[in-house]
């Protein structure tokens, strides 16, 4: 697989993130681009267990999940963070929130309940810099989270 922080990502789980809070592009705070793994992702480089897929979204299961139902909803253009989000991307946040709702009634959690999150920034928790939402199901969750 080699030795990249890719490599690293799918081999170790969580392991990923400390290599990639240690470098990458700094332009954004993290990888980004052809370096960016949510975009080896959806190109299919980067292997993952797709769960829903349309022309512009993807949604697949989170490798390191914190509830029983984690999958990772990430636009296929790369956007950065909820930051950089402008009125040219309201196709894909309609396609984002769509599948959404369409993948918590596959997983069962639509009328449990479920919780779609985003971070934004280092300090909020994200570590790929790839705009992508949390939708975590299956369990109770408590507030404030983190």
């Amino acid at each position: 697989m080699g030795t990249g922080w890719a490599a690293v990502a799918i081999s170790a789980g969580a392991a990923w993130m400390a290599e990639a809070l240690r470098g990458g592009d700094k332009q954004l705070g993290g990888y980004v681009g052809t370096d960016c793994l949510f975009c080896k992702v959806v190109s299919g480089e980067v292997p993952s267990e797709k769960v829903f897929e349309t022309e512009k979204v993807l949604a697949f299961r989170d490798i390191n999940p914190q509830a029983p139902t984690h999958v990772l909803v990430v636009p296929k253009r790369h956007v950065g963070s909820a930051a950089e989000l402008g009125t040219e991307h309201a196709d894909e946040l309609v396609d984002i929130f769509e599948v959404c709702n369409v993948v918590a009634r596959q997983e069962g959690v639509d009328s449990s309940g479920y919780r779609i999150v985003t971070n934004v920034g280092r300090n909020a928790g994200q570590s790929v810099f790839h705009l992508h939402f949390h939708l975590l199901g299956g369990r109770p969750m408590t507030w404030p989270p983190g």
